[in-house]
């Protein structure tokens, strides 16, 4: 232990640009090890607990890696909140009511050719996302649509008639 004090500097001392720098880098290496072991996905597609969840990791490494906080107990700390995040995750995976919690449901667009303009503005979906939606389905105008739904995960799900 005291040797890992010596090399990245222990809390509250001043610490020089190479133990900031090895400390920089430990981070790194950890915060890359949590992610890839929290499997969350990129960021095109986070639910809002994976977003959450990234910038508390992300504001607790730079803590430990700063010396704001003590640098050993924030990252234990942290690990045990991505193993929480794995957990919820798996839960959500089992159970329909605590996914529908964390992650939202489908939000209804389009229902018999009408637009739901509210819908569309509360979930911020423009006209030029209905018309590459209406594209990708092979569909050339709403009149086509019987139903369409903004899914959890960002796409746009047409039915047609």
């Amino acid at each position: 232990m005291e040797t890992l004090h010596a090399l990245i500097g222990a809390q509250g001392d001043d610490i020089t640009w190479w133990q900031m720098s090895l400390r920089a880098a430990l981070i790194f290496l950890l915060g890359m090890l949590m992610v890839r072991f929290a499997a969350t996905r990129a960021f095109g597609k986070w639910s809002a607990l994976d977003i959450i969840l990234a910038v508390v990791v992300g504001s607790n490494l730079s803590r430990a890696m700063t010396g704001s906080a003590p640098f050993l107990p924030t990252i234990v700390a942290t690990t045990a909140l991505l193993g929480l995040h794995a957990a919820l995750a798996s839960a959500s995976a089992r159970w329909s009511w605590l996914s529908t919690l964390t992650k939202g449901s489908s939000v209804a667009l389009v229902k018999d050719g009408v637009a739901d303009e509210d819908a569309m503005r509360r979930a911020g979906i423009g006209e030029g996302d209905m018309r590459m939606a209406l594209r990708a389905a092979g569909l050339d105008d709403l009149k086509d649509v019987e139903s369409a739904a903004l899914e959890r995960n960002g796409d746009i799900n047409i039915a047609g008639r």
